[in-house]
Formats: C-alpha cells, sequence, structure tokens
C-alpha cells in the first residue's frame, strides 16, 4: 500500500492498520486461562481418518509411477487474468516452496472441530487442547512428512527443512525440478508494478501424494507485504506533534478563531464546529467503555500482540506513558517482547521497518490502558510478508495468550490462495486452543479510492477470526459519551482566503464489506443477508480526530526523543476490543477460542451505532511541517460518517457490525 498525496499532509494507508494524526496529516485474582488450559482442559472427542503407517509406505512407492494429475488446492494465482505474461521462466532459475500438509482427518474436520468448541451450547464448548494434544490430533505424522519428502526428493528438489509442527515441508530447487514435481509450468509476469515468477495453471500431485498436502506456497514469488498505518521513511519514527488550538474533551473549545484567537475562522454550514480533541487518554477511555463501577482489569489474562520488527523503546515509551496519563504502573515482567534476533530481520526497507515501531507502541499502551492488570505478549514478526505468518504460528505453538490482536493486513482479499490456506490452518489451531483471534478491518472503507475495487481486507475477513470496525466517539472531559457513529472521513480545507471551507473528498473509514473468498458463516446467519462472509464483525472508536494520544521516541529535526500524539485508525479499535475481551475472559475465568459465536449469540452486549452525533464535523489544526508553527498552522474540517458507499444503518452494518461492546459484554462469555 503507497502513500498518497493530500497536500500538505499525507494520508499513509495500512491495509489493517493505525491511522494517526500523522497519518493524514499526512476484582480478583485468578489463575490465568493460559495455565488452566495446561492443567485443566480434557481432548476433543473428534472422531479422525487415521491412515496407517502401512498404507503410507506403500503411498511412498506407488506415488513415483503415479503421473501428477490430483489438482493442488489454492495453488493457481488469482491474478493471472490481470497480468502480463513474459514467457516461461528459465528452467535453471531457483526456486523455494513451502509444502504444507493436511491435518489429519482433513480441513472440513478441523473447520467443525474449531467451530463446535468455541460455540456456546455445543457438547464441546470451552474443551480446549494443547499444543501436544492439537498435534497429536491433527498434525501431520511423521510417516506422512517421510511419503511427501521422498516423492519431492524423487522430483529432483532439496527438501531444506520441516517445520517443527510439521505444518510444512521447505523445498528449494530449480523450475525445471518444480515443473517436473507439480506439474504446472512456471513463467514470468508483470503485476502489480513488479516481476514475479509463479504457476501458469493449478499445481498437481500424484493422488497418494495430494491427499497429504493442503497447499503449496512460495513458487508465486508475488509479495503480500502489510503495512502499518504509522508508517516512516526510517526508525524511530518520524516526529510529529499535534497543532493547537485542540479541545481536551469533546467539545470543550469551539473553533471561532484560528490559533492567535484573532482571526476567525468561517462557520460550517452555519455552525461553529468544535475543534478535535487532543487525544483520549485511558481514564477518559476507560469511562467511557468500562463504565464508573468496573471492578475488572484483565488480572490473569494475556494480550497477545503481533506486529512486525520491535520498537527498542518500547518499554520506556510505554511506562513513562502510562505514569503521565493515570494508567497503572507496568509490574515487573508484565511487558514482554518475544523477538528474532536482530540479524533474522528482514524486508527491512520493502516493509518501512520504523513505521512499525508506531504501530507496537499504539497496541501496548491502549491494551495496556483498557485492561491495565493484563499481562502483555508481543510477537515481532521478521519482517511484513511470510515473518507475520510465521509469528502466528509461534502464537498458537507457544499458546501463552488468550486473545489476540493483530493491527495489520492486506488492501483486498489479495493474498494468494495458497497464503490463505495456510493462515487459516493457524487461525484454526487457535481456536482449538482458546486463542482468540482479533483483526483491524481496514482503513479505506470499501477500498475504491485506495484500489480501484470494491472490496474487503484480508486476514480480517477469514470467518475464523474477529473483523473490528471503527467508530467515532464523542466523550467529553469527564469520560461521558456524548454520542457515536461510524468511522468515516471527508475532509473540507479552510480556502485561500480564509472565508470557507473546500471539500478535499474521502480521506478514511473503516473498512468492511462482503468478502468475495468465504461464504457466510452460520454464526451470521440471522443477522447479515445474502451468501457471503460479512465484515467487520463489531467496532471500537477508531476515528483519529476523536483519537487517543500515545506517547513515542520519535526522530525531530532537534534530535530523538520521547512525545505524544493523537492516533487512530482500526489498528486503535483491535487492541482496544482486546484490552476489553481481557477482562471478560477475566470474569468468566476461561478461554473462547473463535469469539464469533458468542458475539452474534450476545448482541445485547453491543450498542448499535447509528449515525447520531453532536456535530458534523471537527476543525483539525495541523502543523504544516508536522513539528512546530514555523511554517504554518493548516486548518480543516474532518466531517463524521462518511465510510465512503459503507452507510451506517440500525442493526448489523459494514463500518460497525453489529455494534460497539458495552459493560453486558463483560458477562457475555458464559
Amino acid at each position: 500500500m503507497t502513500a498518497t498525496a493530500d497536500t500538505p499532509e499525507v494520508l499513509r494507508r495500512f491495509g489493517c492498520g493505525a491511522t494517526p494524526d500523522a497519518v493524514d496529516q499526512s476484582g480478583r485474582t485468578v489463575p490465568t486461562p493460559s495455565r488452566r488450559r495446561a492443567l485443566e482442559r480434557r481432548l476433543l472427542s473428534i472422531g479422525v481418518g487415521l491412515a496407517t503407517a502401512t498404507a503410507l509406505s506403500l503411498t511412498a512407492t506407488a506415488a513415483q509411477a503415479d503421473t501428477p494429475s490430483t489438482p493442488v488446492p489454492h495453488s493457481k494465482p488469482t491474478w493471472l487474468s490481470k497480468a502480463k505474461h513474459l514467457g516461461d521462466a528459465s528452467s535453471g532459475a531457483k526456486t523455494t516452496a513451502k509444502v504444507y500438509l493436511a491435518p489429519k482427518g482433513g480441513v472440513d474436520a478441523l473447520k467443525a472441530a474449531a467451530l463446535a468448541v468455541s460455540t456456546p451450547g455445543s457438547a464441546s464448548y470451552g474443551k480446549f487442547l494443547t499444543p501436544a494434544q492439537y498435534r497429536s490430533r491433527f498434525a501431520p505424522s511423521a510417516q506422512a512428512v517421510r511419503t511427501v519428502e521422498h516423492y519431492l526428493r524423487a522430483a529432483g528438489l532439496t527438501v531444506t527443512g520441516v517445520e517443527s509442527s510439521n505444518r510444512y515441508i521447505s523445498v528449494s530447487g530449480d523450475v525445471a525440478a518444480a515443473k517436473k514435481a507439480f506439474a504446472a509450468p512456471i513463467g514470468r509476469y508483470t503485476h502489480g508494478g513488479r516481476t514475479v515468477q509463479a504457476p501458469t495453471t493449478t499445481l498437481k500431485l500424484p493422488t497418494g501424494i495430494a491427499g497429504l498436502v493442503s497447499t503449496i506456497t512460495g513458487l508465486d514469488t508475488t509479495p503480500n507485504l502489510a503495512h502499518p498505518a504509522a508508517a516512516t521513511p526510517t526508525p524511530p519514527d518520524a516526529g510529529f506533534r499535534n497543532a493547537r488550538p485542540a479541545s481536551t474533551g469533546y467539545g470543550s473549545l469551539d473553533a471561532k478563531y484560528e490559533a492567535d484567537f484573532k482571526t476567525p475562522l468561517p462557520k460550517f454550514q452555519g455552525k461553529t464546529l468544535p475543534y478535535a480533541v487532543s487525544g483520549y487518554t485511558g481514564p477518559l477511555l476507560r469511562a467511557a467503555y468500562e463504565g464508573t463501577k468496573n471492578t475488572l482489569t484483565g488480572s490473569g489474562v494475556t494480550i497477545g500482540i503481533v506486529d512486525a520488527y520491535a520498537s527498542p523503546y518500547i518499554a520506556q515509551d510505554a511506562s513513562r506513558y502510562a505514569a503521565a496519563h493515570g494508567d497503572a504502573a507496568y509490574r515487573s515482567g508484565q511487558l514482554t517482547q518475544v523477538t528474532p534476533a536482530a540479524s533474522k530481520y528482514d524486508l527491512l526497507d520493502e516493509c518501512d521497518a520504523g513505521g512499525w515501531y508506531g504501530e507496537e507502541t499504539l497496541d501496548v499502551e491502549i491494551a495496556h490502558a483498557m485492561a491495565p492488570a493484563s499481562n502483555i505478549r508481543y510477537y515481532g514478526a521478521t519482517d511484513c510478508d511470510q515473518g507475520l505468518l510465521d509469528s502466528l504460528a509461534q502464537v498458537v505453538d507457544q499458546d501463552k495468550v488468550d486473545v489476540v490482536s493483530n493491527s495489520w493486513g492486506e488492501l483486498g482479499e489479495q493474498d494468494s490462495a495458497d497464503a490463505v490456506a495456510a493462515y487459516e490452518q493457524v487461525f484454526l489451531q487457535a481456536s482449538l486452543e482458546g486463542i482468540s483471534f482479533l483483526f483491524s478491518s481496514g482503513d479505506d472503507g470499501d477500498d475504491v479510492v485506495a484500489s480501484g475495487l470494491k472490496q474487503v481486507d484480508y486476514p480480517s475477513s477469514d470467518p475464523y477470526v474477529t473483523a473490528v470496525g471503527g467508530t467515532s466517539d464523542a466523550i467529553d472531559s469527564s469520560g461521558a459519551l456524548l454520542g457515536r457513529t461510524g468511522w468515516g472521513t471527508v475532509k473540507e480545507s479552510l480556502s485561500t482566503d480564509g472565508r470557507s471551507w473546500t471539500s478535499v473528498g474521502f480521506t478514511s473509514g473503516a473498512g468492511g464489506g462482503s468478502s468475495s473468498l468465504f461464504n457466510k458463516p452460520a454464526y451470521q446467519n440471522g443477522t447479515v443477508g445474502g451468501g457471503a462472509r460479512q465484515t467487520p464483525d463489531v467496532g471500537a472508536l477508531a476515528d483519529p480526530t476523536t483519537g487517543f494520544l500515545v506517547g513515542q521516541t520519535q526522530t525531530f529535526t532537534d534530535g530523538v526523543y520521547y512525545d505524544e500524539y493523537r492516533i487512530g485508525g482500526t489498528s486503535l479499535a483491535s487492541p482496544l476490543f482486546a484490552g476489553l475481551t481481557a477482562l471478560s475472559i477475566q470474569k468468566a475465568k476461561h478461554d473462547v477460542g473463535l469469539l464469533n459465536p458468542t458475539i452474534y449469540a450476545s448482541k445485547g452486549a453491543f450498542t448499535d451505532v447509528t449515525a447520531k452525533f453532536p456535530d458534523a464535523g471537527n476543525v483539525r489544526a495541523d502543523y504544516a511541517n508536522s513539528e512546530n508553527a514555523a511554517k504554518g498552522i493548516l486548518y480543516s474540517v474532518r466531517l463524521f460518517d462518511q465510510d465512503s458507499s459503507l452507510p451506517v444503518t440500525a442493526g448489523y452494518d459494514n463500518v460497525t457490525g453489529i455494534g460497539a461492546p458495552n459493560t453486558a459484554w463483560f458477562s457475555a462469555i458464559k
């Protein structure tokens, strides 16, 4: 996703992520659920067909004489018809691949089991598995691995490794060997501004081998890069501050004058609008979302956060921010970073590594603000492509968290079908282990402006995760919620003569819509129409005009140091909802797995979001140089509830899902 000019501001787009001001300016202690899982839960009673070792051994021999004729699911690139074919790849060209192995009993049995343990009323509800139990029940056997390895080597490929949970086999070789192994030509293409190498048809395997394989990734070299909304060129982030004037709580300061309080600002449609807030803090958001009598703190629960890379400043920044803004101090060991060796980080420029520092900072600080006693376990991926999938797999294999927030994704459902299949197996394992995955729904509304196509984003569209959409929240300086609507922004800039406002158009808004990949899951029956999976599932604060104040070490022109700024996006909504869900898990004293069956069965725990709001918009004051008033201050009106073609309606809508969580959510998990 590329940055688009919004002169003199820059709006940075992140498939499912944070949109900071810099962006479009530009109780009771209980045992941890993770520990309880290891001590108390029982094996699921699920019947699966197990191939005998003898049969597999026979397959290994017979398959060599069998012509590859059985299609491999999800292996043909979906973009082929839109790409320019440059011809066949050279037979000697190098290629690598990951051959994902099918779970025992098949993917359908795995999906049925994942839904059963997560659906209230099911006989197996809450009977979660440990990672070892999961592997015993569903992971490919060692014999299956050997069988597939034997075939791949016989075709001329080199087996370079087997993933620790037997999830996939890594191979390398040349195009000629890949063509022999998978019975498909490998071509060269240009698409999306890149020249890539990819299969020209669906891959095939011998029948005896195909049944052991779920998909194959890597032969298509198209990168699937996710970007944080707070992307900046170099780490740490380029400095940004909010200009003044600004409201301390929603509506506290009317925008009658510019910063000099002498030059009048024009009214908007005959009304004086308030200045945008300087940024909500934890005490205000806890009052608005958790109420003033809440005693839940998230104690005993661990929130997982997955992003790329890791900020070297996060511990000091998060601690300083909490002390400054009324959040609980961090206990020793409360915040943990799980990261690879620095030498393992890759794609630093392509992924804009520094921009991910801001994403981690937002995710950690808002999660701690909403669930101040929860542990936070941060996983920093090696890159923003395959590394993110590897980190998600690490999360489920370690099984040390209860709910996971992910503030990233791809523009549209453009991840290759093979990658989607690989991601989904991780989501299914998470559900069976009782881990809840949340993903931001996106920051470009229906995606038309960003991509030219009306579409939803992935992974938030996957039926086995919870998609979190966005709202605009009017919260006064006492923490009272004055109004809430769907997040969608149209910008009007102050005219050159300072007498009127001129429309710039749609800038950003919560993503959502109908999936082109997934059918409507059963939990959405009776709530949404049509036959497709709809996103998002829920909504929470996302609008940067009514956003959250964060504190982060940044690079300013006069040095590298800590400062604060307002931020938003569905990248704020996801970890905010993760914090609220941590309180629900604490109250229930057990994990949930896939949250969606509980969410759609607990509509009273979510307040329907409407189009009613105190004002049509707020006035924003922004430094032209992002740091200070040296080059002037720019004024604009940011209108509310203007999310491209996605309307906010009574009941379910594609901006806020079934609504925003209220205090009943804390008792919804049974």
